[in-house]
């Protein structure tokens, strides 16, 4: 596999280093959010109206890549449609339902990649627009160092409707690079991949980024700045490569693993104690 070369001795910088993955499309086959849909309905969440139209938009994600104007409408969708939703339901569901809904999607490269980076001394972080409620578990399923996403704002145990951080675009940029001045990577030699046009500023923040499964712009975008594009084709089941803890008790991980909150980006430490801890 042509990102294999990315993968060389990190031992060139003496500074740590890390490899970004965007997640959906990048690492899973399909929207991580959208994935949910039917077991929220099972739930009693959201409706089966709902149901259908987040189908549809993931029908046409999967086609062409959504692009900014429609990735507000449904960022403006999902926001209104979780208002008043308990927080303690959706963990639980997600907890529930994950390894059946994630394990199938998982693209194997993505996974080798992964493992090479780790096996490289890298830390692997994944910076993802989806919610924190679905992202969090799904990096610690992929054994990731640090979880970047996007959260929703809570009262009483329940959503208000409001999005209190939105990791997209120019914002997964300047997450990296926060987190690249809290934890001291060097960027230079750090490494990025992602699937859409909306992610080139987070391309663009590292030394070598990749162009994974891209869309016509990111396409055009590489070929511009001489980024290599892969081409990840092979979904696998998560739980044939990595051993996997209940569902459950990927939560309870979670949960107990620490939270670091730094500049409004959430940081969730799923791997390894911070300095000094």
């Amino acid at each position: 596999m042509d990102g294999m070369a990315a993968t060389g001795d990190s031992s060139r910088s003496a500074r740590p280093t890390a490899a970004f993955f965007d997640l959906d499309k990048t690492i899973i086959a399909r929207s991580s959010t959208m994935a949910f849909s039917k077991p929220f309905q099972a739930g009693g969440l959201i409706s089966r109206r709902a149901v259908l139209r987040s189908s549809y938009a993931q029908f046409v994600y999967v086609l062409g890549g959504a692009d900014h104007d429609q990735m507000e409408k449904m960022r403006a969708f999902m926001s209104t449609l979780v208002a008043g939703w308990d927080v303690a339901t959706v963990r639980e569901i997600v907890a529930d339902t994950l390894h059946n809904i994630v394990d199938p999607l998982v693209y194997d490269e993505a996974v080798d990649l992964i493992e090479q980076h780790k096996a490289a001394g890298r830390d692997i972080v994944i910076v993802s627009t989806s919610g924190t409620e679905v992202v969090e578990p799904i990096g610690a399923m992929l054994g990731a160092d640090i979880v970047v996403a996007s959260r929703l704002e809570v009262e009483d145990g329940k959503y208000t409707g409001h999005i209190e951080y939105y990791a997209y675009a120019e914002e997964k940029a300047r997450a990296i690079v926060e987190l690249a001045e809290l934890r001291g990577y060097d960027l230079a030699e750090s490494y990025a991949y992602s699937d859409s046009s909306t992610d080139i500023p987070m391309l663009e923040t590292v030394g070598h980024a990749f162009a994974v499964n891209p869309d016509k712009e990111l396409r055009r975008a590489a070929a511009s700045h001489d980024w290599p594009v892969l081409v990840f084709t092979k979904p696998v089941a998560l739980r044939s490569r990595v051993p996997l803890p209940p569902a459950k008790q990927t939560i309870a991980v979670l949960a107990v693993g620490g939270v670091l909150a730094a500049g409004g980006v959430l940081w969730a430490n799923v791997r390894r104690r911070r300095p000094g801890a």
